[in-house]
């Protein structure tokens, strides 16, 4: 054993961690957990999970906006503003600009103003950004300074590991949760679903996430999944077979800290942006899935 190397993380350990007064616990009422998103709280990492496709980007762009002091288009109820830096790495600059443009026209002066203000779009494509690579995360806590909210999109185009290994994933997540503690954000990442989630209906369950279960377990920011509405679905709500790709499912799959949101019905709008649609009626989730849910808040 290196001893020298323990003495080291013994020193990280004991000046970064501080111990909880428990005594003082007991009798003082703790600060309000502050929410950056629905079950996201400050300082957490976070997923957005669907199939390719489906509207990943426009959803993190829609929320981006949101927490940078723009209107909650998504009426999903966010939480204070703040400065907001968004990574996207699988899409070419264009295509960025695209839906920034798009986006603006759903915006008044004042909120594309305040959009302008807090929100950083900085797109990767092509850019090295492995961040188990210390210069790499080191790098985006420096970009970060100050952000309420970082987002990567997507989480893939940020490591080499493999993602289907829980200690290379659990050692990823470390690494997120480091950048959260240095800069006081909270992280949200963009995930594709599994084939067999896609395959078999279960676009909505916290396991729909690829890879290994580490990236749905350890998290403590929730899981949001996007699902394309299901013939059933369009059936049950009398709407056109041939129109339903229209319409997405925004499920709140996990949540660790307060309730979950209700599934929200979403219509892909002009150039692909998501908004609300309620006129669909709710879908309420089945035993199954509304049981893990229960389970998961209660843990």
């Amino acid at each position: 054993m290196n001893f020298k190397n323990s003495q080291c993380i013994f020193d990280i350990i004991y000046n970064d961690a501080q111990p909880i007064d428990v005594l003082a616990s007991f009798s003082n009422i703790p600060p309000e957990l502050d929410f950056v998103l629905p079950g996201m709280t400050a300082g957490t990492v976070g997923s957005i999970v669907a199939q390719g496709g489906v509207g990943k980007s426009w959803l993190a762009l829609e929320i981006a906006s949101a927490v940078a002091g723009g209107p909650d288009l998504l009426e999903i109820g966010v939480g204070k503003t703040g400065p907001v830096l968004y990574l996207p790495a699988e899409d070419p600059t264009e295509a960025v600009q695209h839906r920034l443009h798009q986006l603006g026209q759903h915006l008044t002066p004042e909120g594309r103003e305040a959009v302008a203000d807090n929100l950083t779009v900085r797109p990767l494509m092509g850019v090295p950004t492995d961040i188990m690579k210390p210069e790499t995360a080191e790098a985006i806590i420096r970009l970060a300074e100050g952000s309420r909210l970082i987002i990567l999109d997507t989480l893939r185009r940020f490591h080499t590991a493999d993602e289907n290994a829980g200690g290379p994933m659990a050692e990823l997540l470390g690494v997120l949760e480091c950048i959260c503690s240095k800069t006081g954000a909270s992280i949200l990442f963009l995930h594709h679903t599994a084939k067999s989630a896609s395959l078999n209906g279960g676009g909505g369950e916290q396991q729909a996430s690829r890879g290994s279960s580490v990236l749905v377990d350890n998290i403590r920011g929730g899981q949001m999944n996007l699902c394309v509405m299901s013939e059933a679905e369009a059936t049950k709500a009398k709407l056109d077979l041939a129109t339903r790709k229209r319409f997405i499912k925004l499920v709140q799959a996990k949540t660790n800290f307060g309730p979950p949101m209700p599934d929200k019905w979403l219509e892909r709008g002009k150039g692909g942006i998501l908004l609300p649609k309620a006129e669909i009626p709710a879908v309420k989730p089945d035993s199954r899935t509304a049981g893990r849910r229960r389970r998961e808040i209660e843990q």
